[in-house]
């Protein structure tokens, strides 16, 4: 019998030699897969049962992975593993393992990892900003000059102080401008915190109703939506995805557009720059990029002056202002706390002068209210992710060299071993029996260690004179006819509040 000219035995043959090539194929990645996927370590953390190919990517909520996690974290403890394709991945939670990671053991966990989506963004070889950027002799460069210039423009001094607190009044000055009618407070707030950093990166603040800085702060809201969800995780498993068109841009276009301003800023810098004067953190990077021309090993080029300038903008905008926006909220819930706030701001300030930080230390309960809004907004409740430096061991656990690691923050701040009341708000978490301020361990929202926060210092000012400025100047309530503001959070890398709007009435 012939088919198409050719014998049924030649046909049977190719059949059987396709099918043994199609079997042996299958074996093979199944093998291969099973040999990415395998544990080598006894004592590795234990965790769900991955699935070929994609492990646990399937069984990780990645637009709220908290809720995910604490499943997880109830089933297998406070160290558990996932493997999201052929990624291994440990998570820590509670108090206790993270004092251990982020603390005593904290350089063997200061590394970070390298996902696929950060080479889209422009994190290659010995480019690497402040806060992604791998632990070695070049990020530690980065950062100890990041400090000392953010040092120079007034960190810790009274100079940065008189910044905020101007920016402070113009703050006032636009929640006054609303006249008592309802609105959403989110926008002036990022403008406010935005200007800190903006004064001190590229030398100058900008109008609340300037066009360019709108557009930032829409292209910084943009790229922190687009880096949350499924989509930027499977482009880490499989970076090919990025080439299908229109993936790209909506993972990192808002990133890379925030990083042509910055190229446009910088532009700019060179053609006004003068050695002798340094106008701002720009400026002081182009000093030491001149320095290091020669030096073909120096990390400061003009990429990582990009990656840097960038690391700042975002970090000192968006954290800070999503801390204060937490703040207003739980003022219009708790309107009786709110009113014990005001008393001690007219008992120790007044109502003539601006607050200064000075004031802080006679006002334990006002500095109480803003850390409890840091506990229970939790905004950053995964931090970034770390790496390990080196094979190491938690709790009994193997961790080897190279294995993700997230930190969950939020297991800290609300560990029901530590806090009174983890759930609620509830100021005395910060308070002693007599009414005063009590630093409190289990405090990190900040992270720990060898990757804390590089603007604490500066956040902690612009918390406290915000805050208490705006305090000092409005009471702040419902809006007539509109619902009880929603508590819960909404998870773009960020925690922050459901839109809301407020009546501001002048004191």
């Amino acid at each position: 019998m012939q088919l198409s000219g050719l014998p049924w035995s030649l046909l049977t043959a190719c059949w059987d030699r396709l099918t043994l090539l199609g079997l042996s194929i299958t074996v093979f990645v199944l093998v291969f897969d099973f040999m990415k996927r395998r544990k080598k370590w006894s004592n590795y953390p234990p965790g769900p049962t991955s699935l070929p190919f994609v492990g646990n990517l399937t069984q990780v909520d990645f637009n709220n992975p908290l809720v995910s996690f604490e499943k997880l974290r109830k089933q297998f403890g406070n160290i558990f593993s996932l493997q999201l394709a052929w990624q291994n991945v440990i998570v820590v939670n509670g108090f206790e393992v993270m004092k251990e990671v982020l603390i005593h053991k904290s350089e063997d966990f200061a590394d970070r990892a390298h996902f696929a989506i950060m080479d889209l963004m422009g994190y290659k070889d010995n480019c690497q900003g402040l806060i992604a950027g791998r632990y070695g002799d070049a990020w530690k460069e980065q950062r100890r000059f990041a400090l000392t210039t953010l040092r120079n423009f007034g960190l810790g001094k009274k100079s940065l102080e008189k910044r905020v607190i101007e920016e402070a009044r113009c703050l006032c000055s636009a929640f006054e401008s609303e006249e008592g009618c309802p609105f959403d407070p989110h926008h002036f707030i990022n403008n406010a915190s935005s200007n800190v950093i903006c004064s001190i990166t590229f030398g100058d603040r900008f109008e609340y109703n300037d066009k360019m800085f709108h557009r930032l702060l829409d292209l910084l809201k943009q790229h922190m939506d687009g880096a949350t969800g499924f989509l930027p995780q499977l482009i880490n498993v499989l970076p090919c995805i990025a080439n299908i068109p229109g993936v790209q841009q909506k993972v990192v276009g808002p990133y890379l557009q925030l990083k042509s301003y910055i190229k446009e800023v910088a532009r700019e810098h060179k053609e006004t720059w003068d050695q002798a004067v340094t106008r701002d953190f720009v400026d002081a990077y182009l000093s030491e990029i001149e320095k290091a021309r020669d030096d073909s090993k120096s990390s400061f080029t003009e990429e990582n002056l990009f990656l840097t300038t960038i690391d700042l903008f975002v970090a000192g905008t968006e954290t800070t202002a999503t801390t204060l926006y937490w703040c207003l909220l739980y003022m219009l819930l708790h309107p009786d706390i709110q009113g014990r706030v005001q008393d001690e701001i007219d008992r120790v300030i007044g109502r003539s002068r601006s607050p200064v930080m000075e004031d802080q230390a006679k006002m334990p309960y006002t500095n109480a209210v803003i850390h409890e809004v840091q506990r229970i907004g939790d905004v950053a409740p995964l931090g970034v992710p770390h790496m390990t430096y080196r094979d190491t061991e938690i709790q009994g656990f193997f961790i080897p060299k190279g294995t993700t690691v997230m930190t969950n923050l939020s297991s800290v701040l609300k560990d029901e071993t530590v806090w009174e009341k983890p759930h609620q708000f509830y100021p005395e978490h910060f308070l002693d029996s007599d009414g005063n301020f009590v630093k409190r361990e289990a405090f990190l929202p900040f992270s720990a260690g060898r990757r804390v926060c590089l603007g604490e210092q500066l956040a902690r000012v612009e918390l406290f004179i915000f805050f208490t400025s705006l305090m000092q100047r409005f009471t702040f309530t419902i809006p007539d006819n509109q619902p009880k503001p929603r508590e819960e959070a909404v998870f773009h890398q960020l925690q922050s509040p459901h839109h809301f709007k407020i009546c501001a009435t002048v004191r």
